[in-house]
C-alpha cells in the first residue's frame, strides 16, 4: 500500500522543510486538502501554496479539489504542479467536463464520494478516471474517527470496474491510523491518506514504515 501524508497536518512556517521531511520519511505522495469554505465549512490553501511547495519534492502531488466549482480552477491547479487531481461527485460543476479538462493537461483525473454518496455514483465516469478517493470521514476537518462502514464501498467500485474492463486506484483518507490501516488494506485499498499519524509523528520515517507493515 502506498501512503500519502496530509499537507493539511504540516507545520506551514517551514512548507518547504516540512515536504523534504516527507520525501525522506518514504512517502509514495503528498496529498493536498484544497478547501473553498463552501463546499465544505473549512477554508485551507489555493494553487499558490502548492505551486510555492512543489520545488522542495519530487514526490507526486495528489490534489484533493473540496471545492464548489473545480471546472474554474484545473488551470491554475495544473499550472501549480499538480499530478493528480480530485474533484467531488457532489461538486457544482459538470463531472464530465471537468474531469475531460483534467486530463486535458496531462494529469491524472480522480473522483471522490462523499460518506452519505453511493458507490454508484462513480460509475459513469470510470472511463475517465485514474483513481476514486472514498472518504471515511466527512470531508472538511482533520482529526475526525475513521468511518469504517465506507469500506464496502472499495469492493463495490473495484467490482464493477473490473466487470467494465477498467483497473480504477482506491484511495482512502479520514482517520487512517495504525488502529486502522489494517482494515483498508483487507478491503484492497490502494493509497491511504494519514495526516496527523504521519507529520505529528516523532519519526515521520518509523510512522510511515509501520503503517506499510501494518497494511501487508
Amino acid at each position: 500500500m502506498q501512503i500519502a501524508p496530509s499537507f493539511l497536518s504540516c507545520d506551514f512556517s517551514k512548507l518547504g522543510e516540512e515536504l523534504g521531511r516527507m520525501d525522506k520519511a518514504g512517502a509514495d505522495l503528498i496529498h493536498l486538502d484544497v478547501m473553498d469554505g463552501h463546499f465544505v465549512p473549512n477554508i485551507t490553501f489555493g494553487a499558490p501554496v502548492i505551486k510555492w511547495g512543489r520545488p522542495y519534492t519530487k514526490l507526486p502531488f495528489d490534489v484533493h479539489l473540496m471545492i464548489s466549482e473545480p471546472h474554474r480552477y484545473i488551470k491554475d491547479f495544473a499550472e501549480a504542479g499538480a499530478d493528480i487531481i480530485t474533484i467531488h461527485v457532489e461538486c457544482d460543476s459538470d463531472i464530465a467536463e471537468t474531469l475531460d479538462l483534467i486530463n486535458s493537461f496531462g494529469i491524472k483525473a480522480a473522483l471522490s464520494v462523499k460518506p452519505n454518496t453511493p458507490a454508484s455514483a462513480v460509475f459513469p465516469y470510470l472511463d475517465k478516471l485514474y483513481m476514486v478517493l472514498v472518504m471515511t470521514v466527512e470531508p472538511g476537518f482533520g482529526g475526525q474517527s475513521f468511518m469504517a462502514d465506507m469500506l464496502p464501498k472499495v469492493g463495490e467500485i473495484k467490482r464493477y470496474a473490473k466487470s467494465v474492463g477498467h483497473d480504477i486506484v482506491i484511495e482512502a483518507d479520514g482517520g487512517i491510523n495504525e488502529e486502522t490501516i489494517a482494515q483498508c488494506a483487507a478491503v484492497g485499498i490502494d493509497i491511504s491518506v494519514s495526516g496527523t499519524g504521519v507529520f505529528k509523528a516523532p519519526d515521520a520515517k518509523e510512522a510511515i514504515a509501520k503503517l506499510k507493515a501494518l497494511a501487508e
